[in-house]
């Protein structure tokens, strides 16, 4: 049975109603729900969560990518970055938490150490990278060229990332889910982080894909209940282009 926090919350959404983007996300700091072990003031992530018309069971639908959102996360990324020479030096200059080469997948084989958030790799490294790869890969930490992470400019890599640059990918189910800020960020930035990873959504969209394609977007905050939005201006801001 649900709380009465949560309750209270769920009065006021009109559950029958798909909200506009701003609409929406102004609505989230007024249906928060705090557990009564938190504090009054914490803040709490925003998330989405878009069901797709693809089936991922098929290669040429796989939707998968990386958000570089206007306004960030709220959240400080660790990044690891798998370089040598310039390429390392480039990384540390541009803020990388963690740089090397054969010692850093060394402690991550024998220390079982992660203590990062995204890893980057030069392409001359994958080889090396790629021996740890089983560990990597359920974590979701395996770098990847098609998001930007196995790549010669580290150093813009690392500044996207550090800047709230978010990967994602669809599941199984055909839903994508990521998180776009905190509660505190208000309507407004939330509003504009929304619209980005929903414009980049649209773009994604595999050739093969049939029907609708954007089937429901939800978002709310940790505890909260969702709310309905409409993507329907993204999707025909994308028609107009």
């Amino acid at each position: 049975m649900a709380g009465k926090r949560y309750t209270d919350a769920l009065k006021k959404i009109d559950r029958t109603k798909r909200y506009g983007i701003h609409e929406a996300c102004e609505l989230l700091a007024d249906v928060s729900v705090p557990p009564k072990s938190a504090k009054k003031k914490a803040d709490y992530t925003v998330d989405l969560a878009v069901r797709l018309g693809v089936n991922p069971k098929h290669a040429d639908q796989m939707v998968r990518g990386a958000v570089v959102y206007p306004h960030g996360t709220g959240k400080t990324t660790r990044v690891c970055v798998i370089a040598k020479g310039d390429k390392a030096k480039e990384a540390n200059e541009a803020g990388a938490d963690t740089v090397g080469a054969e010692d850093v997948i060394e402690r991550i084989q024998k220390e079982n150490w992660f203590e990062f958030d995204s890893m980057v790799a030069t392409p001359d490294m994958m080889g090396l990278v790629g021996r740890i790869g089983r560990l990597l890969g359920p974590k979701g930490l395996m770098p990847n060229p098609k998001v930007g992470t196995v790549t010669a400019d580290v150093g813009k890599a690392v500044r996207e990332l550090k800047a709230g640059r978010v990967e994602f990918r669809v599941e199984k189910t055909g839903i994508v889910q990521a998180r776009f800020g905190k509660a505190s960020f208000g309507g407004q930035k939330l509003g504009d982080n929304l619209r980005a990873m929903l414009e980049l959504l649209v773009k994604l969209k595999p050739s093969t894909a049939k029907g609708a394609y954007m089937r429901s977007v939800v978002i709310s905050t940790t505890h909260g209940p969702g709310i309905k939005v409409d993507p329907s201006e993204v999707l025909a801001a994308e028609l107009t282009k």
